[in-house]
């Protein structure tokens, strides 16, 4: 029997099987071991075969997860050598982001944007809690955003999941179309509002919502698991637990600037083959960063990741 991974709670899982009945399940210890690399060997997303326990009517063992057609990965700091699954088979990958009360740094989107484009996931930002910012800078701020991003490939949208949605300065129902019938990962920096906005698009995902804290402005761990919710419309989303780091995994230096997506039109008109686009004269990137033609924030993020400084908030 195979079954979609819709749940995890490190020692269980839920699994939907192709019947739509739903399955507690646990993985066999040579699964375990088999991805020690990983600090989770089945991810939510997965596609896995499943053994039924003759003992009971809803519980099963996971024998094998199927080959992913993507995923999104991370490492949580320098210093582990863990890796962990955030959500696999996907059709988009959506980031979370705050500009205040969390702050969430470009340094942070840009690795979340490299690692979608290491994969050939669809990426999309999602600007929240636009109404905590002044209207009169609201518009210069989405400018300037749009403006680094403008060559990145990637879906951006503003808004604010505690206002109304048909506000015009809230983009939810743009951002609506994009998440329709996919599967979307929903990840970000605890805060920011990622199971506040999953609440205000389906209520009846009824995910759990976490204050602010006053002392540092750090979201509360409230969403403790993954979890997919699916959706009457066909929407499936994975809301995850707030994330701090955003480690790049599994890139070697020389690799780095083909997940930029605004350098590939410049690198192959630089006068080396092997560029590194740091310090080489005649370097096409170089030049198109000091005619402002890159971003200067998009290449101090090529710069912290080639140099693995892991610079994540």
């Amino acid at each position: 029997m195979q079954g979609t991974v819709t749940k995890s709670t490190g020692s269980w899982y839920q699994v939907k099987d192709t019947d739509g009945k739903m399955w507690n399940a646990r993985t066999r210890g040579k699964l375990r071991l088999s991805d020690l690399d990983t600090s989770n060997p089945v991810a939510v997303g997965d596609q896995v075969k499943l053994k039924l326990d003759p003992n009971y009517t809803d519980t099963a063992t996971i024998t094998d997860v199927l080959e992913r057609k993507n995923y999104m990965i991370r490492r949580s700091n320098k210093l582990s050598s863990k890796r962990q699954i955030l959500a696999a088979n996907l059709d988009a990958a959506v980031l979370v982001a705050s500009l205040i009360a969390p702050k969430t740094s470009f340094g942070f989107i840009d690795r979340f944007l490299v690692c979608a484009e290491m994969f050939h996931i669809p990426a999309a930002i999602f600007f929240n809690k636009m109404d905590l910012i002044s209207e009169k800078l609201q518009d210069d701020i989405q400018n300037e955003i749009l403006e680094v991003y403008q060559n990145a490939n990637v879906n951006i949208f503003f808004g604010s999941a505690n206002q109304n949605q048909n506000s015009s300065l809230n983009q939810l129902p743009n951002f609506v179309d994009f998440i329709y019938q996919k599967r979307i990962l929903l990840a970000g920096h605890s805060g920011v509002g990622k199971s506040t906005l999953l609440n205000t698009l389906y209520p009846q995902a009824n995910a759990r919502v976490g204050k602010i804290s006053d002392s540092h402005e750090k979201g509360k761990h409230t969403t403790t698991f993954a979890e997919m919710f699916h959706q009457i419309d066909g929407t499936q989303i994975i809301d995850t637990p707030g994330i701090r780091d955003f480690g790049v995994v599994d890139l070697k230096q020389q690799e780095v600037s083909e997940y930029f997506p605004e350098f590939r039109q410049f690198q192959q008109n630089c006068k080396f083959n092997n560029c590194t686009h740091i310090h080489e004269p005649g370097c096409a990137i170089i030049q198109a960063v000091e005619q402002e033609i890159i971003h200067p924030a998009r290449y101090h993020s090529y710069l912290s990741i080639y140099h693995n400084e892991d610079i994540f908030e």
